[in-house]
């Protein structure tokens, strides 16, 4: 049962708030039905991750790495964004919320109707491909039909360099600019909410910490205890659905 105490406690952060910033991981997601990568039973435990050289070095790796998705794309068709995301949105849409740092690449955010440029993605979208040279976009959809015909993976009908998923891969660097974006982000919040992550993946990771040193207030919102929790003003160990509905409810 969700405390009235720890809802009131989280509004009252929000309603004091100007400049929030959001820092969603998997556990906001898999209440979609989006299965996780790290956790037990998640996807890296079923199958070894393909680093991002080895992707780049044999075409057989690109192959699987292409099957993999499209296997996985046929189980999470079907997800929406849920209460939790739709609660983010609304706030957004109020002016309360100003970023929201992800390292899920659902794009489920901006299904729920965050505007894109409010969402900075630190491990990219799997919802479109481009070319690693040229950054010549690609649908997925257009892939999948090629990949089904030939079995071989694409390359780049422009300049004929590797196509890939739109993400970070294991061993493949962070993005710069939305590192900087979010380390940005996070210096001129006054009030950080971390939802759904372990917050053990650096260094992503160490935006709670940098915001919470800045000044800012840092909420945890997460059904298992983090790491970080010694860090928070306020730990709130819900399912994160059902709180941020809660949460929505009040805020109308």
């Amino acid at each position: 049962m969700i405390s009235k105490d720890d809802i009131k406690d989280f509004k009252d952060y929000i309603d004091k708030s100007s400049n929030i910033v959001i820092f969603t991981g998997a556990g906001i997601s898999t209440e979609s039905g989006i299965p996780d990568f790290r956790s037990p039973g998640g996807i890296w435990t079923k199958f070894k991750p393909i680093d991002f050289s080895e992707f780049m070095a044999s075409e057989e790796a690109r192959v699987e790495s292409w099957r993999r998705k499209f296997n996985i794309d046929s189980e999470i068709s079907n997800a929406k964004p849920n209460a939790g995301h739709i609660a983010i949105s609304e706030l957004v849409s109020k002016g309360k919320i100003k970023k929201v740092i992800t390292q899920n690449i659902d794009n489920l955010h901006q299904e729920s109707g965050v505007p894109p440029d409010q969402v900075i993605e630190l491990h990219g979208n799997t919802t479109y491909a481009k070319c690693l040279s040229c950054e010549q976009r690609y649908e997925i959809e257009d892939i999948k039909k090629q990949f089904i015909e030939t079995n071989q993976a694409p390359i780049c009908n422009i300049c004929g360099g590797i196509v890939k998923t739109a993400t970070i891969s294991f061993g493949q660097s962070m993005p710069e600019k939305e590192m900087i974006e979010s380390q940005n982000a996070t210096l001129s919040c006054d009030l950080f909410i971390a939802i759904g992550s372990s917050l053990q993946v650096y260094p992503a990771a160490g935006f709670p910490i940098l915001a919470k040193r800045n000044g800012s207030k840092l909420i945890i919102l997460n059904r298992e205890p983090t790491d970080l929790d010694g860090y928070a003003d306020l730990i709130l160990n819900y399912e994160i659905g059902i709180f941020m509905n809660e949460v929505f409810v009040l805020n109308n």
